[in-house]
């Protein structure tokens, strides 16, 4: 494994081991009971783990099995993503509520000294004010000193009333600040900011925030993924040689040739060609060696499977199909260029 690939795998690893810590904090979040939660945790751990990985694993499948994972691996991120979109809104509203707690230590709000609201002082200065336009109305035959004292009662009476609902007044608009910038502390102050600036809702850009970091982390999984185990892939391919080849014969010639070699060092090798459109070439060695002095029958294979479509003819495709050299997949695919080109 070269330097690049261990890079890729280890970040691979990482931003996989990222992605299953939101999955299962939000599969904690979202369960109420412990099977429920546990349920949660589980089905978005697959989800992720398939996400990551079908794109890697499906390459060199045939195309009706490419196309079925394609599919399921759009379901799989469109899961992925609102699992993680989920903790995410969560993890923000968890943060605005303990950052507006915080809010009561700087102005503290206390209860008005009656402990009544304004609607009930307000009431109660309704019913003084009558009662005294109707002692200032009372006219005295002889004594008025009790007439004047109940006016002075009922006057003093209408001012405490009027301390009292101007302070409840002020203890509204103080609560009404804090209410207001607890509400301002609950969302995150750059998405506020970049609501005001777009126009839109500050609860719909997080949920487009979350999304965003969601399909982000998932993307960057899947890439690091397919470039980790296609290294793995082509390190491995360079020592396995497929012991059978199959390679088209013109069906005009019709030359058997049966011929035995025998070396001291290994064991007899049988080749044999046969007449037909879909002839075979059958290389029997318990080494299982490159053929690497059959450039023609190599390069039939390639041609045959490129106009079949079960191949395309580009380097890495070819090293990966042939487990051949990178010198060597690219002469093949020159050769490739010039056979079409001439065709």
């Amino acid at each position: 494994m070269t330097h690049n690939s261990r890079w890729a795998f280890a970040l691979a690893v990482v931003a996989t081991g990222t992605a299953l810590c939101l999955s299962v904090l939000a599969g904690w979040q979202r369960g109420g009971t412990l099977p429920e939660r546990l349920v949660w945790i589980a089905l978005g751990v697959v989800l992720v783990v398939c996400a990551h990985l079908l794109p890697a694993l499906v390459r060199a499948a045939p195309p009706v099995v490419r196309a079925l994972a394609a599919a399921l691996w759009a379901a799989c991120m469109a899961s992925a993503c609102y699992g993680h979109a989920t903790f995410f809104l969560l993890a923000q509203q968890h943060a605005g509520e303990a950052r507006a707690q915080t809010v009561t230590a700087v102005v503290p709000i206390t209860p008005s000294a009656s402990g009544r609201n304004l609607t009930v002082v307000m009431a109660e200065r309704v019913a003084v004010t009558r009662q005294l336009q109707f002692a200032r109305m009372q006219r005295c035959p002889r004594d008025c000193s009790s007439v004047r004292a109940r006016r002075v009662m009922l006057a003093a009476r209408l001012d405490a009333l009027d301390a009292e609902a101007e302070d409840i007044r002020r203890l509204q608009a103080t609560d009404d600040r804090v209410t207001a910038l607890r509400e301002a502390l609950r969302a995150d102050p750059v998405t506020v900011r970049l609501a005001a600036l777009l126009g839109t809702a500050v609860t719909r850009l997080d949920l487009l925030a979350g999304l965003m970091f969601a399909a982000v982390l998932e993307g960057v999984a899947c890439l690091l993924w397919v470039l980790a185990l296609e290294s793995r892939h082509t390190v491995m391919g360079t020592t396995i040689i497929s012991p059978v080849v199959a390679v088209p014969v013109v069906p005009d010639v019709t030359t058997p040739v049966m011929e035995s070699v025998t070396k001291p060092d290994r064991e007899l090798a049988t080749v044999s060609y046969k007449s037909a459109p879909a002839a075979q070439v059958i290389v029997h060695d318990r080494d299982v060696r490159a053929v690497d002095d059959a450039p023609d029958v190599e390069l039939a294979r390639l041609a045959m499977e490129v106009a079949a479509g079960r191949l395309r003819a580009t380097v890495a495709d070819i090293r990966r199909h042939l487990s051949c050299s990178q010198a060597r997949a690219a002469a093949l695919r020159r050769q490739l260029a010039e056979l079409s080109a001439t065709a």
